[in-house]
């Protein structure tokens, strides 16, 4: 019969503990109106509270701290701090302790610990203490794995390790949004706005520490989130930068072609990459969190063979009277020799005054040229300018321009009351 031996208890004991600060104290205050029958018996109690904020005894929030209760929750971003400590708890003394610390994620393993070498011993009733710290670049399933090997007073090689899984959260939700502008019409090398909304998905108040926009190599950036009042710059966000929980703030940022790069317009025309968003934050007592967002790209802007813009045109007009538009046309091969000829065709609201169909005649590559046309329209209100058609006699293609622009048209009653 076979008897298998007793399973040796370990000498040593392993703890492990996150650290984290403390929060506020909060409390739920009872009150009642001073005619029912306790009478001030409550207010007097939560005045006599050391835990209650004096003259705002009604918050719940207190002025005490408490320590945490539970692990908390880790966010993307943030540094992960633990305690280990690894205590002897026989009444012998051990040899070469080797603690080592680990962190597996979804994608590595990364070691924590700060000293890879063996302590030579360790008496009874004594620990060996470690911190370790980690910013937090992943999201999901982590798992903390810490080993303990040490030897035993009659020479015996003994290992244990235990595993701590945690969860990383998303902290913040970013979405951005590029809109192409049109600063100089004679070129692609235009400028670029980027809108970045945050929402904060926690279930706390950040302080927005930064959020800035680091530019591509071909770029350079002007912050467009705060305005000049009394000679001063003040944020467009007001002096407390806080993020409620679930609320979300947008910022917008320009960004220009260096002179350097501006001149190239092939290349700016092909540039995609655009920065990435550096977003630093606090949270609770003044931790603090960092997020850097992947490169950002956009929709490169594609005008095709031929491109129209309007150089000139009146923000308001009168009713069935002519007005006059200036468009440019620029031929964006660099190749290709274009014949066009010039259509107009009227809508409901806006009727073309001139020839349809003439010719405007060769259009070399990278070359433009200037047109003034006269329109009116018979409809007041906001009206759209629409129907242009060009055709290159070449290839037999026609490229149709509608909602060029939009204009004001008022009874000419109006124009003199105004």
């Amino acid at each position: 019969m076979e008897v298998n031996p007793p399973k040796q208890e370990h000498l040593l004991a392993l703890k492990v503990m996150r650290l984290t600060k403390p929060t506020l104290f909060t409390n739920i205050p009872v009150t009642c109106e001073e005619k029912d029958l306790p009478g001030d018996l409550f207010n007097q109690l939560m005045r006599d509270d050391p835990s209650t904020v004096n003259g705002a005894e009604i918050l719940m929030l207190g002025e005490m701290l408490t320590l945490p209760q539970n692990f908390g929750n880790i966010f993307l971003g943030e540094t992960f701090s633990s305690y280990i400590s690894v205590h002897n708890d026989s009444n012998q003394v051990v040899k070469d302790i080797l603690v080592k610390a680990d962190l597996q994620t979804s994608s590595q393993r990364l070691n924590l610990s700060a000293s890879n070498a063996a302590v030579a011993e360790l008496k009874p009733d004594c620990c060996i203490d470690d911190v370790i710290h980690h910013e937090v670049k992943e999201i999901g399933t982590h798992i903390l794995v810490c080993a303990v090997s040490y030897t035993t007073q009659g020479g015996e090689k003994m290992y244990f390790r235990k595993f701590f899984k945690f969860q990383v959260l998303k902290p913040l939700d970013v979405k951005t949004k590029f809109y192409n502008a049109e600063s100089d019409l004679s070129s692609v090398t235009d400028e670029v706005f980027l809108e970045a909304q945050i929402q904060n998905i926690t279930t706390s108040p950040m302080f927005m520490e930064k959020v800035s926009l680091e530019p591509s190599i071909m770029y350079n950036v002007a912050e467009l989130n705060s305005v000049t009042q009394a000679g001063e710059c003040v944020t467009t966000f007001g002096s407390r930068t806080y993020l409620q929980p679930m609320d979300t703030r947008q910022y917008l940022y320009c960004l220009k072609p260096k002179k350097e790069f501006a001149e190239k317009a092939g290349i700016i025309k092909g540039v995609t990459v655009i920065g990435k968003l550096d977003i630093v934050w606090k949270t609770n007592l003044g931790e603090r969190g960092r997020l850097q967002t992947s490169q950002l790209q956009r929709m490169a802007p594609g005008y095709g063979d031929v491109r129209l813009s309007l150089e000139a045109i009146p923000d308001t007009v009168i009713l069935e009277e002519p007005f006059h538009i200036t468009c440019k046309i620029t031929n964006c091969s660099s190749e290709r020799t274009m014949d066009l000829v010039l259509e107009m065709c009227n809508t409901n609201s806006i009727h073309w005054c001139g020839i349809s169909g003439r010719q405007l005649g060769k259009l070399h590559p990278s070359s433009s040229l200037c047109l003034a046309l006269t329109l009116l329209s018979s409809v007041q209100g906001l009206q759209s300018v629409s129907g242009l058609r060009l055709t290159d006699t070449f290839l037999k293609r026609t490229y149709e321009y509608d909602d060029i622009a939009q204009v004001c048209v008022v009874s000419s009653a109006t124009k003199v009351e105004s």
